[in-house]
């Protein structure tokens, strides 16, 4: 006999759990299924533990320039492996952390490989072999995705890595080539250039991190290669491959000029592929788009009756936090609790870099292709007296606002802490703000925060500080 639940999710990831706690917390007998670790890639081996290697980082970044704060600090060094131990050891605590919420919100924890048998039917099988059959009116496949690896030469973790194997690396690379400049390419490129080794990324469009706004993209690119990063854009590698002693590729420029490398190691970071392999949707004949993912509607459910989908197998952006919100909008319409829809313009996007870059909405260029006149305001950290003091003065916002209606458009940071600033201009555009509110807004002094009020003023000509 199959165990029967209200709702079973596939996958507990930031979309899978959070839907299984919603779920629980609308009264609906929820099991949650998982073939690996309770928190899926983001807490074990993604945004989390990412965050972590960041952090120690930006710590030993700040060490070396301790003379900058009147400060010594004599033979400083970096211990890799203490470093890595402690980005597992945060992992680890929010694993616990998730396996504890499931055992608060009395859900069914079935942990082993899911497959979808039928309509409203999954089996599980463990790692002992046996199988558990499950039943339910709905499910919501939450299976995530993985790294994209490249065509003639796959990761093997000792000299081509993807993110999995950089958080964990056997060694220190000395001399690193990074394929793909976005969020985790980025970030990956600016940890290892910051503990000392020497960092190339190679980014076939022409800019680094190409969904941000072009400003922010040449500010980075700028700073990153000050820092002493090498970025080639508009560039493509032709020929790679490894052996026990390294990584040799060719790469061909902008110019059109090949150039042959040696490199310790790479880091592959050119995109995702969704994790829908067999696991029964083909059977069930759930539509996918020709890269693969799952279609869905405004609700997250999928053509199949009684079968939904969140996350990163399903339409961009692949964010963690865009699964979350998908996971509550997914039950809610199940339980039939004012479900709503989702405006992917009103998703914020964070990469974790030094310095930091932060965005929300339409970019410059993309508001202008819309048919939109715009006004656009940017203001420099060099006029906020709290960066300056930070010794934080790299960097700007940019806001980009409808020239007729008023309308906050898009937001675009780069620099200190904006990861933590970009959810004010989220909230603003979550409630149609126009620059009316955000100029009649009062923002603390002294704060980073100030130069997000200040870039406002500038889009209409008010700006005090600079």
């Amino acid at each position: 006999m199959a165990e029967t639940y209200d709702l079973i999710v596939l996958g507990s990831g930031p979309g899978g759990y959070v839907a299984a706690i919603r779920a629980a917390q609308l009264g609906l007998k929820t099991a949650i299924v998982e073939r690996e670790n309770l928190g899926g890639i983001c807490l074990n081996w993604g945004c989390i533990p990412t965050k972590a290697l960041l952090r120690s980082a930006e710590i030993f970044h700040y060490m070396q320039h301790a003379k900058d704060y009147g400060l010594a600090a004599d033979k400083i060094s970096a211990d890799l492996d203490a470093v890595v131990k402690r980005s597992r050891g945060v992992a680890k605590q929010l694993n616990q952390g998730v396996t504890h919420l499931m055992k608060k919100n009395k859900i069914a924890v079935h942990m082993g490989t899911g497959k979808l048998t039928g309509k409203g039917k999954l089996s599980v099988t463990g790692q002992d072999g046996k199988t558990t059959e499950l039943s339910a009116k709905n499910i919501i496949v939450a299976t995530g995705a993985r790294a994209r690896d490249l065509p003639n030469l796959p990761a093997d973790g000792k000299r081509v890595w993807t993110y999995r194997h950089a958080m964990t690396p056997s060694e220190m690379p000395k001399k690193l080539l990074v394929i793909g400049s976005g969020a985790i390419g980025i970030e990956f490129a600016s940890f290892y250039n910051d503990m000392g080794a020497d960092v190339t990324v190679v980014e076939m469009m022409d800019r680094i991190v190409p969904v941000e706004d072009a400003d922010v993209s040449a500010f980075l690119e700028k700073a990153l290669t000050k820092q002493g990063m090498k970025i080639l854009t508009g560039a493509k590698v032709d020929k790679i491959a490894a052996d026990a002693n390294g990584v040799k590729a060719t790469i061909t420029g902008k110019d059109g000029k090949a150039v042959d490398g040696d490199y310790s190691h790479v880091i592959v970071a050119i995109g995702i592929v969704p994790n829908t392999a067999d696991i029964g949707l083909k059977e069930l004949g759930v539509a996918i788009d020709d890269r693969g993912f799952l279609k869905t509607d405004a609700t997250c459910k999928t053509n199949v009756d009684g079968l939904w989908a969140i996350g990163d197998i399903t339409a961009p952006p692949w964010l963690a936090h865009k699964a979350s919100h998908e996971g509550v909008i997914a039950v809610e319409a199940i339980a039939g609790k004012h479900p709503h829809a989702m405006d992917p313009k009103n998703i914020p996007g964070c990469t974790y870099c030094h310095p930091q870059i932060a965005s929300v909405g339409l970019t410059e260029a993309k508001a202008k292709e819309a048919g939109y006149q715009v006004k656009v305001g940017s203001f420099p950290f060099v006029g906020n007296g709290k960066a300056i003091a930070l010794g934080e003065a790299e960097g700007f916002i940019k806001t980009v606002f409808d020239a007729k209606t008023g309308e906050l458009l898009g937001a675009h940071m780069v620099g200190a802490e904006v990861t933590e600033m970009i959810q004010g201009y989220t909230v603003g555009k979550t409630l149609e703000t126009t620059e009316a509110e955000l100029m009649e807004t009062v923002f603390p002094h002294p704060t980073i925060s100030e130069a997000m009020h200040e870039s406002v003023l500038a889009a209409y000509g008010r700006a005090l500080h600079i």
